[in-house]
């Protein structure tokens, strides 16, 4: 334990630096904040040394232990009575905004010849939840590190974006208050930038974003559930260790799920969660932020840059088109 406490520390403070950059800045989503960190810490020459040593232990647990603990968490933030009161056109709209983003952002991924587990990391993070889907998805697929980089970097990219993009089509596509929230909440990544993204449209906006974007959040358990599933088919090494159908912190995050739906919780247990939720979420991002090497993004050329891009261009549309039939 004594080794992981650098690690540790580190990503608290950072997670702190990135809670105080957001009250002072409350258009910068706080997870954001924490990955934009760990990405600028990384770009530091003097201060790898210390990233690849002694505070990789705790950089590590907590990228991998603490984001699945944040996830678990998250799902405390949804009731199934709230998704269910968006209508079954919202509903199947949204779940199929999500898919299509997913099929379609793994397809062109493996066309433009993406490597290892990268198609499947950059279509979780544009069609569920950005940064906290990638690491989700890789946890259950055991991707590597380096694996993750080029995923959260996009991701990061495109949401930050979308913040000062989304809100200055509003009134030229004719969108009302709540269509607009409608279309954030199905075409941004990262819940920290949907809020930031629909606020500017008030309150009515906010409410309805916040919703549908929970409720692609709840797409993450079937697609991590399918997508294990197809990769367990695959052939692979005799000796590889394989992975749970449902890992336990997506099962954990389905109970939580369950939990607030069914049981009428207190205020102060699910505002102390929210806070662990958050806090626990910014140190993971902010490690995965670190692992982050500018350098070695610039080796993978433009492919990635061309998946992430036509990957956000298609979850808009999609989200668009999906506030239209609504």
């Amino acid at each position: 334990m004594r080794e992981r406490m650098p690690g540790l520390l580190v990503a608290a403070s950072a997670a702190l630096i990135a809670w105080l950059v957001h009250l002072a800045l409350p258009f910068v989503p706080l997870l954001t904040a924490a990955v934009v960190l760990g990405i600028l810490v990384a770009q530091v020459p003097a201060v790898r040394p210390a990233l690849l040593g002694v505070l990789a232990p705790g950089l590590e647990v907590a990228s991998r232990h603490l984001l699945r603990l944040g996830i678990v968490l998250l799902g405390l933030k949804l009731s199934l009575v709230d998704i269910a009161a968006l209508g079954w056109v919202s509903i199947l709209t949204t779940i199929a905004v999500v898919v299509l983003t997913f099929v379609g952002t793994i397809g062109l991924g493996r066309a433009l010849g993406l490597s290892g587990h990268q198609p499947v990391l950059v279509a979780s993070g544009f069609s569920i939840c950005g940064a906290s889907a990638i690491g989700a998805m890789a946890a259950a697929l055991r991707a590597r590190d380096e694996e993750q980089a080029v995923p959260v970097a996009l991701v990061t990219l495109c949401g930050t974006l979308a913040i000062a993009v989304l809100p200055a089509l509003w009134h030229p596509l004719g969108l009302s208050q709540t269509g607009f929230g409608h279309w954030v909440g199905a075409g941004v990544h990262d819940v920290g930038q949907v809020v930031a993204t629909a606020q500017v449209a008030g309150t009515t906006a906010l409410a309805v974003a916040v919703v549908v974007k929970l409720t692609r959040v709840l797409m993450l358990a079937p697609l991590v559930a399918i997508t294990v599933a197809i990769e367990r088919r695959r052939p692979t090494d005799a000796t590889a260790v394989r992975t749970a159908l449902v890992p336990l912190f997506v099962a954990g995050f389905l109970a939580a799920v369950l939990l607030n739906t069914f049981v009428p919780l207190p205020d102060w247990l699910l505002t102390g969660a929210d806070w662990a939720q958050t806090a626990l979420l910014s140190m993971a991002l902010f490690a995965l932020g670190a692992s982050i090497r500018f350098a070695e993004l610039a080796r993978t050329g433009w492919r990635a840059l061309v998946v992430g891009l036509t990957s956000w261009a298609l979850v808009a549309g999609l989200a668009y088109g999906a506030v239209l039939l609504g």
